[in-house]
Protein backbone atom coordinates (compact mmCIF):
# COMPACT_ATOMS: atom_id res chain seq x y z
CA UNK A 1 0.00 0.00 0.00
CA UNK A 2 1.32 3.41 -0.76
CA UNK A 3 1.07 6.50 1.22
CA UNK A 4 -1.31 8.86 -0.19
CA UNK A 5 -0.29 12.60 -1.73
CA UNK A 6 0.07 14.56 1.34
CA UNK A 7 -1.38 18.56 1.36
CA UNK A 8 -4.48 17.16 -0.84
CA UNK A 9 -8.33 17.65 0.83
CA UNK A 10 -8.87 14.41 1.53
CA UNK A 11 -5.34 12.77 2.11
CA UNK A 12 -5.15 10.12 4.11
CA UNK A 13 -8.95 9.42 4.22
CA UNK A 14 -10.94 6.53 2.70
CA UNK A 15 -13.79 6.85 0.99
CA UNK A 16 -16.55 4.65 -0.28
CA UNK A 17 -19.07 5.50 -3.65
CA UNK A 18 -21.99 3.34 -4.58
CA UNK A 19 -23.15 3.51 -7.94
CA UNK A 20 -19.62 5.17 -9.09
CA UNK A 21 -18.96 3.57 -12.46
CA UNK A 22 -20.32 5.85 -14.62
CA UNK A 23 -22.16 9.64 -14.30
CA UNK A 24 -22.55 11.50 -10.81
CA UNK A 25 -20.34 8.25 -9.49
CA UNK A 26 -17.92 8.18 -11.22
CA UNK A 27 -17.02 12.05 -11.27
CA UNK A 28 -17.32 11.89 -7.38
CA UNK A 29 -14.93 8.65 -7.18
CA UNK A 30 -12.58 10.50 -9.43
CA UNK A 31 -12.69 13.88 -7.47
CA UNK A 32 -12.11 12.53 -4.59
CA UNK A 33 -8.93 10.19 -5.64
CA UNK A 34 -7.18 13.71 -7.21
CA UNK A 35 -7.64 15.29 -3.70
CA UNK A 36 -5.26 12.22 -1.75
CA UNK A 37 -8.22 9.72 -1.20
CA UNK A 38 -8.39 6.28 -1.48
CA UNK A 39 -11.12 4.76 -3.25
CA UNK A 40 -14.08 1.69 -2.79
CA UNK A 41 -15.67 2.12 -6.58
CA UNK A 42 -19.26 0.48 -5.87
CA UNK A 43 -21.30 -0.75 -9.25
CA UNK A 44 -22.94 -3.51 -10.14
CA UNK A 45 -22.96 -2.72 -13.66
CA UNK A 46 -26.94 -2.92 -14.45
CA UNK A 47 -28.76 -1.24 -17.02
CA UNK A 48 -30.72 2.05 -16.40
CA UNK A 49 -33.62 0.27 -14.88
CA UNK A 50 -32.20 -2.33 -12.94
CA UNK A 51 -31.21 -5.26 -15.11
CA UNK A 52 -28.35 -7.00 -16.07
CA UNK A 53 -25.08 -6.26 -14.16
CA UNK A 54 -21.47 -6.49 -14.87
CA UNK A 55 -18.06 -5.22 -12.70
CA UNK A 56 -16.69 -3.44 -15.70
CA UNK A 57 -18.08 -0.22 -15.19
CA UNK A 58 -16.35 -0.32 -11.24
CA UNK A 59 -13.24 -1.63 -12.82
CA UNK A 60 -12.57 1.07 -15.22
CA UNK A 61 -13.14 3.66 -12.96
CA UNK A 62 -10.28 1.55 -11.04
CA UNK A 63 -8.15 1.39 -13.87
CA UNK A 64 -8.59 5.59 -14.38
CA UNK A 65 -7.44 6.34 -10.68
CA UNK A 66 -4.64 4.05 -10.51
CA UNK A 67 -3.83 5.68 -14.08
CA UNK A 68 -4.19 9.10 -12.32
CA UNK A 69 -1.28 7.49 -9.33
CA UNK A 70 -4.18 7.17 -7.14
CA UNK A 71 -5.13 3.98 -5.29
CA UNK A 72 -9.16 2.74 -5.49
CA UNK A 73 -10.43 -1.16 -5.08
CA UNK A 74 -13.53 -2.43 -7.06
CA UNK A 75 -16.94 -3.80 -5.11
CA UNK A 76 -19.47 -4.89 -7.02
CA UNK A 77 -21.73 -6.04 -3.95
CA UNK A 78 -25.96 -5.33 -3.98
CA UNK A 79 -25.89 -2.52 -1.19
CA UNK A 80 -29.41 -2.60 -0.83
CA UNK A 81 -29.05 -6.30 0.67
CA UNK A 82 -27.68 -6.48 4.17
CA UNK A 83 -24.37 -8.55 2.91
CA UNK A 84 -23.65 -6.57 0.40
CA UNK A 85 -24.09 -3.33 2.67
CA UNK A 86 -22.01 -5.25 5.14
CA UNK A 87 -19.18 -6.16 2.77
CA UNK A 88 -18.85 -2.77 1.70
CA UNK A 89 -17.53 -1.73 4.73
CA UNK A 90 -15.62 -4.23 4.92
CA UNK A 91 -14.19 -3.77 1.34
CA UNK A 92 -12.52 -0.53 2.90
CA UNK A 93 -11.35 -1.99 5.80
CA UNK A 94 -9.63 -5.07 4.45
CA UNK A 95 -7.90 -2.84 1.47
CA UNK A 96 -6.80 0.55 3.10
CA UNK A 97 -7.65 -0.50 7.10
CA UNK A 98 -10.14 2.11 7.47
CA UNK A 99 -13.42 3.87 6.34
CA UNK A 100 -13.56 8.18 6.68
CA UNK A 101 -16.40 9.04 3.97
CA UNK A 102 -19.82 6.97 2.78
CA UNK A 103 -20.87 8.56 -0.79
CA UNK A 104 -24.35 6.90 -1.22
CA UNK A 105 -25.36 7.49 -4.79
CA UNK A 106 -26.69 4.44 -6.55
CA UNK A 107 -30.15 4.56 -8.03
CA UNK A 108 -32.25 4.02 -11.51
CA UNK A 109 -35.32 4.92 -13.20
CA UNK A 110 -38.83 2.95 -13.21
CA UNK A 111 -40.71 6.15 -14.79
CA UNK A 112 -44.42 6.03 -14.72
CA UNK A 113 -47.53 7.97 -14.29
CA UNK A 114 -48.88 7.01 -10.90
CA UNK A 115 -52.17 5.17 -12.66
CA UNK A 116 -49.64 3.20 -14.51
CA UNK A 117 -47.23 2.49 -11.88
CA UNK A 118 -46.68 -1.53 -11.34
CA UNK A 119 -46.51 -2.60 -7.64
CA UNK A 120 -43.05 -3.82 -8.79
CA UNK A 121 -41.71 -0.76 -10.25
CA UNK A 122 -42.63 1.21 -6.75
CA UNK A 123 -40.82 -1.95 -4.84
CA UNK A 124 -37.60 -1.92 -7.28
CA UNK A 125 -37.08 1.95 -7.16
CA UNK A 126 -37.57 2.03 -3.39
CA UNK A 127 -35.57 -0.89 -2.44
CA UNK A 128 -32.65 0.78 -4.41
CA UNK A 129 -32.57 4.44 -3.58
CA UNK A 130 -34.10 4.29 -0.11
CA UNK A 131 -32.88 1.08 1.45
CA UNK A 132 -29.73 1.17 -0.96
CA UNK A 133 -29.37 4.20 1.52
CA UNK A 134 -30.24 3.30 4.82
CA UNK A 135 -28.45 -0.10 4.51
CA UNK A 136 -24.81 0.91 3.40
CA UNK A 137 -25.19 4.29 6.30
CA UNK A 138 -26.19 1.29 8.79
CA UNK A 139 -22.98 -0.47 8.78
CA UNK A 140 -20.91 2.01 8.27
CA UNK A 141 -22.53 4.08 11.12
CA UNK A 142 -21.78 1.20 13.20
CA UNK A 143 -18.38 0.76 12.31
CA UNK A 144 -18.52 4.18 13.33
CA UNK A 145 -19.71 3.70 16.99
CA UNK A 146 -17.50 0.90 17.86
CA UNK A 147 -14.11 3.31 16.72
CA UNK A 148 -16.24 5.85 19.16
CA UNK A 149 -16.45 3.44 21.61
CA UNK A 150 -12.89 2.40 21.74
CA UNK A 151 -11.92 6.30 22.26
CA UNK A 152 -10.63 6.27 18.50
CA UNK A 153 -13.49 9.07 17.42
CA UNK A 154 -13.24 9.37 13.85
CA UNK A 155 -13.98 12.13 11.49
CA UNK A 156 -16.74 10.68 9.67
CA UNK A 157 -18.49 11.82 6.82
CA UNK A 158 -22.10 10.29 4.89
CA UNK A 159 -23.14 12.61 1.63
CA UNK A 160 -26.40 10.82 0.62
CA UNK A 161 -28.38 11.77 -2.94
CA UNK A 162 -31.57 12.99 -2.87
CA UNK A 163 -32.76 15.22 -5.81
CA UNK A 164 -35.59 18.27 -6.99
CA UNK A 165 -37.81 15.45 -7.71
CA UNK A 166 -37.40 15.03 -3.47
CA UNK A 167 -37.77 18.22 -2.68
CA UNK A 168 -40.83 19.45 -5.06
CA UNK A 169 -42.01 16.51 -6.56
CA UNK A 170 -42.19 15.12 -10.11
CA UNK A 171 -44.81 14.41 -12.77
CA UNK A 172 -43.91 10.71 -13.44
CA UNK A 173 -41.64 9.98 -10.90
CA UNK A 174 -44.21 9.36 -8.11
CA UNK A 175 -41.76 6.02 -6.79
CA UNK A 176 -38.67 8.11 -7.64
CA UNK A 177 -39.89 11.80 -5.41
CA UNK A 178 -41.35 9.54 -2.98
CA UNK A 179 -37.69 7.40 -2.49
CA UNK A 180 -35.64 10.95 -2.85
CA UNK A 181 -37.90 12.39 -0.12
CA UNK A 182 -37.30 9.54 1.97
CA UNK A 183 -33.65 10.38 2.00
CA UNK A 184 -33.55 13.61 3.03
CA UNK A 185 -35.84 12.23 5.95
CA UNK A 186 -33.35 9.43 6.65
CA UNK A 187 -30.40 12.24 6.62
CA UNK A 188 -31.73 14.49 9.02
CA UNK A 189 -32.60 11.80 11.34
CA UNK A 190 -28.84 10.19 10.82
CA UNK A 191 -27.11 13.28 11.25
CA UNK A 192 -28.84 14.00 14.85
CA UNK A 193 -28.53 10.47 16.26
CA UNK A 194 -24.50 10.13 14.99
CA UNK A 195 -22.94 13.34 15.44
CA UNK A 196 -22.41 11.67 19.32
CA UNK A 197 -20.13 9.62 17.15
CA UNK A 198 -18.20 11.91 15.00
CA UNK A 199 -20.47 11.01 11.94
CA UNK A 200 -21.91 14.52 9.47
CA UNK A 201 -24.32 13.53 7.61
CA UNK A 202 -25.58 15.40 4.99
CA UNK A 203 -27.59 14.99 1.66
CA UNK A 204 -27.03 16.81 -1.59
CA UNK A 205 -29.79 17.24 -4.84
CA UNK A 206 -27.95 17.46 -8.13
CA UNK A 207 -28.59 18.21 -11.14
CA UNK A 208 -26.52 16.68 -13.81
CA UNK A 209 -26.23 14.68 -17.34
CA UNK A 210 -26.62 11.44 -16.63
CA UNK A 211 -28.25 8.00 -17.89
CA UNK A 212 -31.09 8.94 -15.31
CA UNK A 213 -31.45 12.46 -16.91
CA UNK A 214 -30.42 12.45 -20.40
CA UNK A 215 -33.64 11.21 -21.76
CA UNK A 216 -35.98 12.28 -19.25
CA UNK A 217 -34.58 15.88 -19.32
CA UNK A 218 -33.65 15.85 -23.03
CA UNK A 219 -33.40 19.47 -23.98
CA UNK A 220 -32.00 20.88 -20.22
CA UNK A 221 -29.39 17.98 -20.10
CA UNK A 222 -27.91 18.52 -24.10
CA UNK A 223 -23.87 19.06 -24.26
CA UNK A 224 -22.95 22.49 -25.27
CA UNK A 225 -21.35 23.41 -28.21
CA UNK A 226 -17.45 23.18 -28.51
CA UNK A 227 -15.90 25.64 -26.09
CA UNK A 228 -18.61 26.62 -23.86
CA UNK A 229 -19.27 25.97 -20.33
CA UNK A 230 -20.91 22.77 -19.88
CA UNK A 231 -23.48 23.22 -17.44
CA UNK A 232 -24.29 20.01 -16.69
CA UNK A 233 -21.42 17.83 -16.74
CA UNK A 234 -21.17 15.37 -13.58
CA UNK A 235 -18.24 16.88 -12.41
CA UNK A 236 -19.60 20.37 -11.74
CA UNK A 237 -21.28 18.60 -8.86
CA UNK A 238 -18.15 16.99 -7.54
CA UNK A 239 -16.29 19.54 -6.01
CA UNK A 240 -19.09 19.90 -3.23
CA UNK A 241 -19.53 16.46 -2.54
CA UNK A 242 -15.68 16.14 -1.43
CA UNK A 243 -15.76 19.37 0.38
CA UNK A 244 -18.81 17.30 2.42
CA UNK A 245 -17.00 14.29 2.55
CA UNK A 246 -13.73 15.62 3.71
CA UNK A 247 -12.52 16.90 7.70
CA UNK A 248 -12.77 20.40 6.05
CA UNK A 249 -17.11 20.22 6.56
CA UNK A 250 -16.24 20.29 10.43
CA UNK A 251 -19.92 21.41 11.72
CA UNK A 252 -22.00 21.09 8.83
CA UNK A 253 -24.20 18.56 8.93
CA UNK A 254 -28.31 17.69 8.94
CA UNK A 255 -28.10 20.36 5.85
CA UNK A 256 -29.91 19.47 2.03
CA UNK A 257 -27.80 21.18 -0.67
CA UNK A 258 -28.96 21.96 -4.30
CA UNK A 259 -25.78 21.40 -6.76
CA UNK A 260 -26.21 22.10 -10.65
CA UNK A 261 -23.69 23.56 -12.95
CA UNK A 262 -21.48 26.35 -11.24
CA UNK A 263 -24.64 27.01 -8.73
CA UNK A 264 -24.50 25.89 -4.58
CA UNK A 265 -27.87 26.27 -3.02
CA UNK A 266 -28.78 25.73 0.77
CA UNK A 267 -32.39 24.02 0.35
CA UNK A 268 -34.10 25.47 3.47
CA UNK A 269 -37.55 22.65 4.23
CA UNK A 270 -40.61 22.25 5.94
CA UNK A 271 -40.57 25.43 8.75
CA UNK A 272 -43.95 26.67 10.46
CA UNK A 273 -45.82 29.82 8.10
CA UNK A 274 -49.04 31.17 9.43
CA UNK A 275 -50.70 29.94 11.68
CA UNK A 276 -53.69 30.51 13.81
CA UNK A 277 -54.73 29.20 17.15
CA UNK A 278 -58.19 30.16 18.54
CA UNK A 279 -58.06 27.76 21.84
CA UNK A 280 -61.02 26.19 20.70
CA UNK A 281 -62.26 23.01 18.12
CA UNK A 282 -63.15 24.52 15.12
CA UNK A 283 -66.56 23.37 12.98
CA UNK A 284 -65.11 21.77 9.39
CA UNK A 285 -66.54 25.00 8.09
CA UNK A 286 -64.66 27.44 9.88
CA UNK A 287 -61.14 25.73 9.66
CA UNK A 288 -61.65 25.95 6.08
CA UNK A 289 -62.18 29.59 6.45
CA UNK A 290 -59.20 29.80 8.57
CA UNK A 291 -57.09 27.81 5.70
CA UNK A 292 -58.12 30.07 2.95
CA UNK A 293 -57.19 32.84 5.20
CA UNK A 294 -53.83 31.62 6.07
CA UNK A 295 -52.88 30.29 2.64
CA UNK A 296 -53.60 34.04 1.33
CA UNK A 297 -50.53 34.77 3.93
CA UNK A 298 -48.56 31.81 2.82
CA UNK A 299 -45.37 32.08 0.49
CA UNK A 300 -46.70 30.28 -3.48
CA UNK A 301 -44.82 26.71 -3.04
CA UNK A 302 -42.49 25.88 -6.39
CA UNK A 303 -44.01 24.39 -9.08
CA UNK A 304 -43.90 20.33 -9.37
CA UNK A 305 -41.72 19.02 -12.16
CA UNK A 306 -42.81 18.85 -15.24
CA UNK A 307 -46.62 20.51 -13.95
CA UNK A 308 -48.67 21.77 -16.66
Amino acid sequence: MTTPPTGRLCAGRVVAVTGAGRGLGRAHALAFAAEGARVVVNDRGVGPGGDGGSAGPARRVVEEIAAGGGEAVVHDGDIATTEGAASLVTTALDAFGRLDTLVNNAGFLRDRMLVNLDEDDWDAVMRVHLKGHFLPLKHAAAHWRGEAKADRTPVARVINTSSGAGLLGSVGQGNYAAAKAGIVALTLVAAAELSRYGVHVNALAPAARTRMTEQTFATTMAAPGEGQFDAMAPGNVSPLVVWLGSAASDGVTGRVFEAEAGRITVMEGWRPGPTDDRGARRSPAEAGKTVRRLLADAEVPQRVYGAS
